[in-house]
């Protein structure tokens, strides 16, 4: 019911895609309006469109709009490529699901797991991200056509008071861009908790890329695990034989910089004035972008870091045998108190055995003799012949190698 012709449609439809963009900065330094100065140019590029084109709208049906469609495209571009890490760590985890390695409390040497399992942390951190991503991006919705203050005054007087039809157009404009539902209120904007949300849920995803290539570095440095590294490759100008984790250390610091992006949306999103004021904007045009083009590197260097993580079992093992005969005081009580030996007196003789051979480590820094302690201690006689099955670092893993296992098939 409103006068819009065929003609008027055509142009702007001919015409959306022509744009003079230094006809745009013009007009923009003349009127100070970024909205403004495009509608100026499509005007003119549209004469018998002119009087029609906004209609109705105000800057942010333009720019709140765009803003959630190219946040929705950004998501479904870094969501593949972190579903791609997730791969690549759940065919590593596989990989190595029975392979002995030291786990650490603290980072003090604790009760063993595997190489496979503790990649299983890793990947379950970023299911977190995953999940709270596809959350937030299945949840934005669309601000559609709200008026200048969110109450669709300008669009009710288009249609002559039909509620009906403002209603619908909203809905439709809505389906054009590819949205299932409209927000139900909004100001001028829709709400800068969206925003927050968002950067939350690339946050999350920053915490568990951090902690992995934390991991990968403290690795890295026991000579346990490694980032990959070309034959050509330099680790420092100084020094040639060092192996640096660039690639981890990279992450990290990217991460760092996504995580702290959030803080930004929720001071906007807190200081919105009643229905709108501005100082949202030129904050939200750094960290938005920011915040998805920060992720999505931060997800290519971990993509290519773990399609090439090198694992030296020798080494792993030689750490289990330097730490293993302190894990195995525990299955030497029970081997002596099956054989009949007293509990209380079994561990008294146990820890008077355990802090020599600590001293010996720790103060000469010689190889840790607990076990050949045991062995020469009558006490034990009993149990002389299970010692050295009681070593075996395959019976301290537990259920990790099936963990792992259901884990990758059911998560």
């Amino acid at each position: 019911g409103i006068d819009i012709s065929d003609q008027q449609i055509h142009e702007m439809e001919q015409n959306c895609e022509n744009i003079d963009f230094e006809f745009v900065a013009e007009e923009e330094k003349k009127t100070r309006h970024d909205v403004m100065a495009h509608l100026n140019e499509f005007a003119s590029k549209c004469p018998n469109a002119a009087k029609i084109i906004h209609l109705g709208a105000t800057s942010c049906f333009v720019g709140d709009n765009t803003d959630l469609i190219l946040m929705k495209d950004a998501f479904n571009i870094i969501l593949p490529k972190l579903s791609r890490c997730v791969h690549r760590l759940a065919n590593f985890a596989q990989q190595y699901n029975y392979l002995p390695t030291l786990g650490f409390t603290h980072f003090q040497p604790a009760s063993m797991t595997t190489v496979g399992k503790r990649a299983t942390l890793w990947i379950y951190d970023l299911l977190i991200a995953l999940k709270n991503m596809e959350r937030t991006r299945d949840n934005l919705s669309f601000r559609g056509c709200k008026g200048t203050t969110g109450t669709q005054a300008s669009f009710l007087q288009i249609f002559n008071g039909d509620e009906t039809k403002v209603k619908q157009l909203d809905q439709l404009v809505t389906q054009m861009a590819g949205f299932q539902k409209a927000y139900p209120v909004t100001g001028q904007t829709y709400s800068r908790l969206v925003d927050a949300e968002v950067l939350t849920s690339l946050s999350l995803l920053g915490a568990g890329v951090h902690k992995i290539c934390t991991d990968i570095r403290l690795l890295a440095n026991r000579k346990e695990i490694e980032e990959p590294f070309e034959s050509t490759q330099i680790g420092s100008s100084a020094m040639p034989y060092k192996r640096n984790p660039m690639r981890s250390e990279r992450c990290c610091s990217l991460a760092r910089h996504l995580m702290t992006l959030v803080t930004d949306a929720l001071n906007t999103a807190s200081t919105q004035w009643l229905e709108r004021t501005l100082d949202d904007s030129a904050n939200r045009r750094i960290s938005l972008p920011e915040a998805f083009l920060t992720a999505d590197i931060v997800l290519t260097t971990l993509q290519n870091v773990t399609e090439g993580i090198v694992v030296y079992p020798a080494i792993i093992n030689k750490h289990i045998r330097e730490e293993l005969p302190f894990m195995a005081t525990e299955n030497i009580i029970v081997a002596m108190v099956k054989s009949g030996g007293n509990r209380q007196v079994c561990h008294e003789k146990i820890r008077v055995l355990s802090h020599e051979a600590a001293e010996q480590v720790k103060r000469y820094g010689k190889n840790n003799d607990l076990i050949d302690r045991v062995k020469n201690e009558p006490y034990f006689r009993p149990i002389k012949d299970q010692i050295d099955s009681l070593m075996d670092p395959k019976t301290f893993i537990g259920r990790a190698p099936n963990q792992v296992l259901e884990f990758i098939e059911h998560e």
